[in-house]
Order: C-alpha cells, then structure tokens, then sequence
C-alpha cells in the first residue's frame, strides 16, 4: 500500500479475506482472496457476488452551471437525463481522444454525481468549475460496495421496497438496515446488479449484513480481479489496461478513440459541442485498430500483451484473457488490427512460451442482447 493515499473501511474484512491490499486509483484494493478467483466468477454468474469499489472516485457537482459543465465534458446529452437517472459517458480531450468514462447520476434540477475511474475526469472537472456558479466536491467517505448477480434482487428485495421496480441505469434513496444509501441499478458485470453508496462509517454494517444474511442465497465476497473474469466476458473496457497508455504505438502519441474501442455509442446522437467533438468525428473511418473478441482452444489464459499472428504477422495484442469454468471456454480482449476485427478469422496467440490457437469472435461473449442486466420486475 506504499502508494495508495486513500483507504476503505471495509480494509480489515479484506485482509481477513487473504487480501495484501493493492493499490489501485490511490486506494488499497482487494485485488484477490484466499478463496478461488473461479468461485468468485461462477457465484456473480449464477447467484451474487459481493464486490468493495471504493476506489472508483465519487465527485458531487452542483449549482446552476453544474449541468452545462458536464454537457461540455462528457459525449452524453446530459439535459436529457433526469433526476433519477444516470447514464454511461466518456470524456476526451481536444485531439478527440478518450481520457477517461464514467457514470453521470442525476441526483437533482442542479445536483449530479459523477463516478468515474482513473482517468483524467477529475482534473478536467475541477478546472471547468473556476469562476463557473458550480461546486465540486470529492467524496471520498462515500463507499462504493456492488452486489451482483441473478440472486441480487431477492436479497434486496427482502430489505428495500420497490427495488424490483427499479429500472437499469435508475438509482433511489432509501435505507438499508437502518443507514441511509443511494442504491444505483448499475454495475460492471454484464449481470443484473445494484451499487450501494453509503457513508465509510456504515460499509461495515452493510457488508457484514449482506454476507451474513445473504449466506442462504449464495452471496460471498468477490475480489476486484473477478472483475476481468467478467469484463472480458461483457466487453467492459478498464482504462488504462485496455489502451494504448498500457500499449503504446510505435510512431504515435498514446490516446485511443471511441471508434477504435468501441465506444462511439457513447455520443448522443447529433451531439457536435463537447470537447474533443471536431476531432472525434474527424477521426471516423481512420482506425488504427479495433477492440476485438479472441475465442481460444483449451483452458490457458493468454496473458495481457501477448501478441496475436496470423502466421508470422502480428495482427494484434491480447489486453485481457481469462478462462471460464462455468461455460470450459477461453476468452480474450485484443486491440487487432482492422482488418481482423471481424468474426471467424483464424489466428494463433503467442503467449507464455505456448502458441494458442484460436478466432476472432464478435463482442460480446456472454448476453450480447444485454437481456440480464436490463430485465424488468
């Protein structure tokens, strides 16, 4: 935890879990258990998982200018979103480059909350809100803890009313075992999920109670590294470990666009101002590569920054790979070259001294019509 400058009150339960908390995104984060990495996957597949996302950074914005602040930083149309609601954004910078994503939770006429990773979001914001009618605050009592997974509503529905009435991307405020939260049907899973934010001083109580009272349901702790188990499986990207901040291009400055990473649905349609917007559509049509599914044959993970070939041409490199139990398939992210983001195409993955052979696969994997996590009731 050398470099880590913030902290989670739940530390103790993840230390007692095996965990040395690692840094991520200043935080000391509980990147694995004792218990099995596979467990952790199979229970947010097929029940629940309990995950502490602390780390990602809540910033509260308000005030008159807050909206227009955020129309400006972010590729969403945010005038549309209303209190109550939240919607998944990114933000560039003025060369159409991504910098970081986020979630924007509309909270009020003039109040937002705005969570995001470990991009460059913050600074951006803290930088518009000079001499605006705005205030930013960084929130860094609030914790962050995911429960997710198809058992996740039956729990909570046990403990909060109308929380099966709470539609994908909708957030309410209510208690949960006597502490105030703001519980946000979202997550970062491909599952049906819910982000419970509370004050550090009850994560506790509502960790322990999950766990305890979940037992019966199948609900267990999950490590943050189950998160790439499912990521890979839903097409969620981690900033930076999918770009080219990690993979640098051998005659270009790092920064990826929102069509190289997927990611251009993330404008609203007919949006030209926010920042970087000249540039991003300037940039459509020259792609230098595409993330791209890589299904494998046999059970070996490849490793992030393998290289893919057809042949002896590199074609692309592995970002993030990881086998299933649950499904006895092999899976990988890729930045690949254009010409192979497409499905079918026969490569071979040169990972760990092992030649794996494998297709490209369209993204993604696991619920590519988004069924699970939008379904109603």
């Amino acid at each position: 935890m050398t470099t880590s400058w913030r902290s989670s009150t739940l530390a103790d339960r993840h230390r007692a879990l095996g965990s040395a908390l690692e840094n991520w995104n200043g935080m000391g984060t509980a990147w694995s258990y004792d218990s099995s990495l596979q467990d952790h996957h199979v229970a947010v597949r097929t029940r629940a998982g309990l995950m502490d996302v602390s780390g990602l950074k809540k910033v509260h914005l308000v005030g008159p200018h807050a909206t227009a602040i955020l129309d400006y930083a972010t590729s969403r149309n945010v005038n549309k979103v209303q209190p109550g609601r939240s919607v998944y954004a990114t933000a560039l910078n003025d060369a159409g480059k991504f910098i970081d994503d986020c979630v924007l939770y509309r909270t009020g006429p003039n109040s937002w909350m705005v969570v995001h990773g470990a991009g460059t979001l913050h600074e951006m914001l803290a930088q518009a809100v000079v001499g605006r009618n705005a205030a930013m605050l960084f929130d860094d009592d609030l914790h962050d803890l995911s429960l997710q997974g198809p058992v996740a509503v039956d729990f909570l529905a046990r403990h909060v009313p109308g929380i099966r009435q709470l539609n994908y991307f909708s957030h309410m405020q209510t208690t949960l075992f006597g502490a105030p939260v703001m519980i946000s049907r979202t997550g970062y899973t491909g599952e049906r999920g819910y982000e419970i934010f509370c004050k550090g001083a009850d994560a506790p109580l509502i960790w322990d109670t999950i766990l305890a009272d979940g037992k019966a349901d199948g609900i267990v702790p999950v490590c943050f590294t189950a998160l790439d188990l499912l990521r890979v499986e839903s097409y969620l990207l981690f900033y930076p470990y999918d770009n080219s901040e990690m993979y640098p291009f051998a005659q270009d400055l790092a920064g990826d666009t929102l069509w190289e990473l997927g990611l251009d649905f993330t404008v609203s349609p007919g949006k030209t101002h926010f920042r970087g917007a000249p540039a991003h559509y300037a940039l459509k049509g020259r792609e230098r590569f595409r993330i791209f599914g890589l299904l494998l044959e046999g059970m070996t993970a490849a490793e992030a920054g393998a290289g893919v070939y057809d042949g002896e041409q590199r074609v692309g490199t592995v970002t993030c790979g990881m086998v299933s139990t649950l499904t006895g398939r092999s899976m990988a992210l890729a930045r690949m070259d254009v010409p192979y983001a497409v499905p079918g195409r026969a490569i071979v993955v040169r990972s760990g001294g092992e030649s794996l052979p494998g297709v490209t696969h369209q993204l993604p994997f696991d619920d590519p019509e988004k069924k699970k996590r939008t379904v109603k009731g």
